[in-house]
């Protein structure tokens, strides 16, 4: 059971908790290094006992659709079906790219824009998500406000409906209590909407205070650049269509110093490489995970995504992990992918990115943090 709270910063006002019963995941991949919820009978050297050990999943950018006139067939009724069991863990977390509501006469695209998206899928379709396994979603992102103010507070609605939970406001820590272990979810962007990616020293404000209120940190943040070309993580601040879509990597390392246990990255559309900084696991994008209505790209490497397995102890250490391939197949919907291409393409970029301190990735997706220097 899954206990949650969702905290406003600064407004003195909380959410009433709300608890939900996961899905049975004994069918799911499992997390090298660690069983789900598991807690070591072995004493430690001090004679307490080891850490209490839980596993999260995540994922990178998930559209379901376009309403009114692109959305999947049958309602979108076993969206999820052929990554569902990929999916389970203690905590399931996934990147929300589009608002759950109808129509609210506000959108970001204007009769005359041009290359202009906007994305909403009807507010049933939080429905999707709740089968699927998601647990929390993220909505600090660039399409969290396409359909304004109201259609931001539908999506939280919507979820909330489903019991599910939502993170990405500003000053918004929202803390779940899994398996006895609170972790605390901040989502960040280079919007308004958000708490901020560009102003580190705001964004270290947040990630310090959660690191108050829980166990561990989990950082979700949408950043860098997007197109099929920006797989690769350098120093600096990276733009896209002029705006300043944050640096990564400085930013990135800062949380970890305010006392964050993990970063999601998502954004550019594209997997990007994974690395290790004081012994905690930077993925810099999951890519696309889903478009359906052909929403999102599948083109080449746009169309690749990947599950995120992460275990870790309640004092943050690492205790293992494993990145599952995906793809979008032609009809926007995740699928796994035997081909492992997205496994592939990481290994390679953290290589090249990161040759001392990137991810190491076995043939099976087991992620492994780089020897020490010698």
């Amino acid at each position: 059971m899954t206990a949650v709270l969702t905290v406003l910063l600064g407004t003195g006002v909380a959410a009433v908790a709300v608890f939900n019963v996961m899905g049975d995941d004994s069918a799911a991949p499992q997390t090298p290094g660690a069983a789900s919820g598991s807690t070591s009978t072995d004493p430690s050297p001090t004679g307490k006992p080891e850490p209490k050990v839980i596993s999260m999943s995540a994922t990178g950018d998930i559209v379901m659709g376009n309403a009114p006139g692109r959305l999947p067939s049958g309602g979108g009724k076993g969206f999820f079906n052929s990554v569902k069991k990929a999916l389970a863990a203690d905590l399931v977390m996934g990147n929300l790219e589009e608002p759950l509501t109808d129509d609210t006469g506000t959108s970001k695209c204007g009769a005359n824009s041009t290359r202009c998206f906007q994305f909403r899928a009807p507010p049933g379709y939080a429905a999707h998500l709740k089968e699927a396994g998601f647990e929390l979603l993220n909505q600090a992102n660039n399409h969290g406000y396409d359909f304004g103010k109201a259609g931001y507070r539908n999506t939280q609605l919507a979820l909330e409906k489903y019991d599910l939970q939502h993170t990405g406001a500003p000053n918004q820590i929202t803390v779940a209590e899994v398996e006895g272990v609170k972790v605390a979810v901040a989502g960040f962007s280079s919007y308004p909407w958000s708490n901020s990616l560009t102003n580190i020293t705001s964004a270290k404000k947040v990630i310090q205070k959660a690191a108050t209120m829980a166990d561990l940190v989990v950082v979700q943040v949408h950043m860098g650049g997007e197109g099929s070309e920006k797989t690769r993580v350098r120093p600096g601040t990276e733009l896209f269509l002029g705006e300043n879509r944050g640096d990564p990597i400085k930013f990135s390392r800062a949380m970890i110093d305010a006392g964050a246990d993990l970063i999601v990255g998502h954004g550019p559309h594209v997997m990007r490489a994974m690395e290790f900084y004081k012994g905690r696991l930077i993925a810099y994008s999951l890519g696309n995970f889903a478009g359906g209505g052909g929403t999102l790209s599948n083109n080449g490497r746009l169309g690749w995504g990947a599950v995120l397995k992460v275990s870790l102890a309640s004092d943050g250490t690492w205790a293992g992990g494993q990145l599952l391939s995906t793809y979008m197949n032609d009809a926007g919907k995740p699928t796994m992918d035997g081909q492992k291409r997205a496994l592939g393409l990481v290994r390679d970029l953290g290589k090249s990115d990161f040759p001392k301190t990137g991810a190491k990735l076995a043939t099976d997706g087991k992620i492994s943090p780089p020897a020490p220097a010698s």
